[in-house]
């Protein structure tokens, strides 16, 4: 139970109900100097509370080293431009304490127009100091500002960042300017430094019925500060939309609130950062730059709750047209970043969705980059100015495939089934030709607009690039309909695949866009069929090797040794997004001349299908570019949109978490992580640099660590371990193992320890017809297997003792075990 779920409880029952004492020495109150001081029982954080003149905190000391500035931490509000705080009181206050608690009463400040009266209580819960703070307001008002409270922090580098509650973060060497502001309708934050341990968390919860929200601004006096709001109402941003403003600290729109009272409970606590962010032992990896990497950039396109994206918040952008928002979230592993993905997907289902199942493309926070009479002031979803960029369509459905197997929320699946299906078929009914390539809006180059994430490359009609997500779009899609129970609209999809793969892989002479030539997969096709983008276009070519379109080794070959050989001859870190200039019609005049922009610079952001391709093909290449990242992050923090081709520096406004893909691919498809929505799956990678890597994973309340060396798997929770040499996958249903083979639904092991001990089974070899497993522990088990012939006989041999099982109608064959020391299982069908 947490310090703050305890505190609620404290609130609601009588303290004497609680058998809570007060820890010895934790609370000191000094009335000649007009201080108390309050120690949490571990001793790495205490509060200095200083009442001389009006209430403040002015020191928060954490493991040695206070954190605050002058202005300490204080409560206020303003009201027609005037500031009231806590730091200049209108009366005395008066102090009781009690055998666990400590109180400040009758904190009373404001004027004529609107006056308040606080109480703050303060306990001492194992390592949490919870500061309850409890506001009355004596009339109805109209306020601009709240602070309940405001934390004054040193300075802009007491902190690197702080991490949110919705799964994202504020970068606080971006508050470049006195009053930048940042505002968000979350009030949680973990603040950390890097180059210590230590981290202070800030958990808080307002009264029922009460809305949170925060803001973290560059102080006037130059420090950081960190503002708490408890509202009634969701707060609406002043400016248009906007999350973050420059240079000025009222990010919110003024705000009524009512005569009585509203409360917030705060739980401080000292965080080991290192231990709590520890991505484990990472051999061959920097494990500190993965970390640094996805608690900055990874999470920098969180823009607020359901908004969730990758160009982030400094810029108040999100693409719809992106895949990979689910992946980051699997790579984070933040139960509070995949709970607000799954938000953000429900939002654009609600409100980015037209009814004919068009997926507005873009979020942004004000008018100006729309296509004319698109924007919707309300919601800020809209189409870009720059064309009908499809991909939002197949972004839709991908993230919302891979937010399942995170989620494993039949329901939540449920609910988007009708929108996905909406969305597929929309892009499906655009094959007008009946050809199995499915066409964009704009036809020709002639038109100067976009279709896809290169949004200022004038791809066209027959777009490789968004062809090879659709694919990967409805074979992720036909899955999640077969889970649903709907095996008929799963092969429907999975046809289409199949159609959509042939047409795909065709020579660029019979209407496909293989390039026997130029050994590459081309970029577009115009409706007059004059071919496009045989410029060596890498996102193109890594997607359809990635997504599986191309499943032919020798091409597979010929691409990405010619990618490679090129990239190692100009001694790029990274892949660019092509190698070759486009035709000077082909692309905006921004992209000119090569190399420039979208024309040939780096984009980071499709590093993960590089990653993806080359993993199976040549882990060494994969591993390469992974580590090149990660040393670009200890040089620049890779906060930039992207990479000038020819001095390799950091170019763009933007930042973009897409950046951060090369990582999470280290993840999906180095270390093989691969959750499903019934169980924790691995298909590993592993190259010997790598031996002995052990991380833990965390998935829907699970915790399972992770130890990977070369054809050596391990997965071990609180109740069972299984080994492998091989990919496999887990789940634990009360004291049942479900082993899943290649982690593939097609055929399970269910081993129950009829005792409810732990279960510890080694995976010898698992083929069609032949089965061998270890249980190490001694006691009596009950076996299932499923997917087996129907009718089949099958021999089982326990320890050398022979039996003969035959499977039943629907291939399941159980038995009932009992050993008494480490035995060998092994079944084989009789022939």
């Amino acid at each position: 139970m947490s310090c703050l779920i305890r505190t609620l409880l404290f609130i609601l029952l009588p303290a004497f109900s609680m058998g809570f004492s007060k820890p010895v020495n934790q609370i000191h109150h000094n009335p000649n100097e007009k201080s108390i001081k309050i120690k949490s029982a571990d001793g790495k954080l205490f509060l200095t509370i200083d009442y001389n003149r009006g209430c403040i905190i002015k020191q928060l000391n954490l493991n040695g080293s206070d954190k605050l500035s002058p202005q300490g931490v204080f409560t206020g509000f303003t009201i027609n431009a005037a500031n009231f705080t806590s730091a200049a009181l209108l009366g005395k206050i008066n102090i009781s304490e009690t055998i666990n608690s400590l109180s400040i009463n009758n904190i009373q400040y404001g004027d004529d127009n609107l006056q308040v009266s606080e109480r703050w209580r303060f306990n001492i819960q194992n390592n949490c100091i919870i500061w309850n703070i409890t506001r009355k307001y004596n009339k109805n008002a109209k306020i601009e500002e709240i602070a309940f409270p405001s934390w004054n922090f040193t300075s802009l580098t007491e902190w690197k960042g702080g991490i949110f509650d919705n799964g994202g973060m504020v970068w606080c060497k971006y508050l470049q300017d006195v009053n930048d502001t940042y505002g968000v309708h979350t009030g949680g934050v973990t603040f950390w430094n890097e180059q210590s341990a230590d981290a202070l968390r800030i958990a808080a919860k307002p009264s029922e019925g009460n809305e949170i929200a925060a803001k973290y601004t560059h102080g006037e006096a130059g420090q950081f500060r960190f503002d708490l709001m408890v509202t009634d109402t969701t707060l609406n941003q002043r400016y248009n939309l906007s999350r973050f403003v420059s240079k000025k600290a009222d990010v919110f729109a003024p705000f009524t609130v009512k005569a009585g009272e509203v409360s917030i409970a705060i739980e401080l606590g000292y965080v080991n950062y290192e231990k709590e962010y520890s991505r484990g032992i990472l051999p061959g990896i920097d494990a500190i730059a993965v970390r640094e990497l996805l608690n900055t950039t990874g999470r920098y396109g969180v823009v607020d709750n359901n908004i969730i994206g990758a160009n982030g918040w400094l810029t108040n952008w999100k693409c719809l047209h992106e895949p990979f928002f689910a992946q980051i979230g699997m790579a984070l592993n933040d139960v509070n970043y995949t709970k607000n993905m799954s938000a953000t997907l429900d939002q654009e289902r609600d409100l980015a969705m037209l009814q004919n199942g068009r997926v507005l493309s873009r979020w942004h926070n004000a008018r100006g980059d729309e296509i004319q009479g698109t924007y919707n002031d309300k919601t800020g979803y809209y189409e870009a100015m720059w064309g009908y960029t499809i991909d939002s369509q197949t972004g839709y459905i991908i993230n919302t495939s891979e937010q399942f197997a995170l989620n494993g929320d039949l329901k939540w699946l449920r609910a988007h089934q009708k929108s996905a299906e909406k969305a597929l078929h929309w892009l499906i009914n655009r094959d007008a030709n009946n050809n199995g390539i499915f066409e964009m809006v704009n036809k020709n180059i002639s038109e100067a607009k976009a279709s896809d994430w290169l949004d200022i490359v004038w791809a066209s009609y027959e777009n490789a690039f968004v062809n090879a997500q659709m694919y990967e779009a409805l074979t992720l899609w036909s899955e999640c309909e077969k889970t649903l129970g709907n095996p008929e609209k799963a092969s429907y999809y999975y046809r289409v695949a199949l159609k959509l793969k042939r047409a795909f892989n065709k020579p660029v002479e019979e209407g496909g866009f293989w390039s026997a030539d130029k050994k590459q997969y081309v970029y577009w096709r115009d409706d007059d069929g004059s071919v496009h983008g045989d410029n060596l276009v890498t996102p193109v070519n890594f997607a359809a090797i990635a997504f599986g379109l191309c499943d032919d080794q020798q091409r597979i070959s010929l691409i990405l040794d010619q990618i490679e050989k090129r990239t190692s001859a100009e001694q790029l870190f990274h892949w660019p997004l092509c190698f070759d200039s486009f035709r000077k019609e082909e692309v905006h005049a921004n992209n000119w001349p090569f190399p420039k922009y979208e024309n040939g610079d780096i984009f980071p952001t499709w590093g993960y299908l590089g990653v993806r391709a080359y993993a199976k093909y040549d882990k060494s290449i994969a591993l390469k570019y992974i580590n090149n990242i990660l040393e670009q992050y200890r040089k620049d923090g890779l906060s930039s949109q992207r990479y000038s081709r020819t001095t390799q520096l950091g170019l763009g406004d933007d930042i973009l978490a897409g950046i951060s893909t090369s990582i999470t691919a280290l993840y999906r498809d180095i270390y093989g992580i691969r959750p499903y929505w019934n169980r924790m799956g691995l298909e590993p990678n592993m190259s010997a640099s790598l031996n002995g890597t052990q991380f833990n994973y965390k998935l829907r309340g699970i915790t399972y660590n992770i130890s990977l060396s070369v054809n050596d798997y391990t997965i071990k929770t609180s109740r069972y371990t299984v080994k492998s040499k091989e990919a496999f996958g887990v789940a634990g249903v009360a004291n049942t193992l479900i082993f899943f083979p290649h982690n593939r639904d097609k055929q399970q092991l269910s081993v129950t320890e009829q005792s409810g001990k732990e279960t510890i089974l080694a995976i010898n070899k698992w083929e069609d017809d032949k089965f061998e497993w270890t249980a190490k522990l001694a006691g009596t088990y009950k076996i299932t297997l499923k997917g087996l012939v129907a009718g089949s006989a099958y021999t089982v041999s326990v320890g050398g003792v022979n039996q003969r099982f035959k499977a039943d109608k629907d291939g399941i064959l159980t038995m009932s075990k009992k050993i008494n020391a480490p035995s060998l299982f092994m079944v084989k069908k009789v022939a």
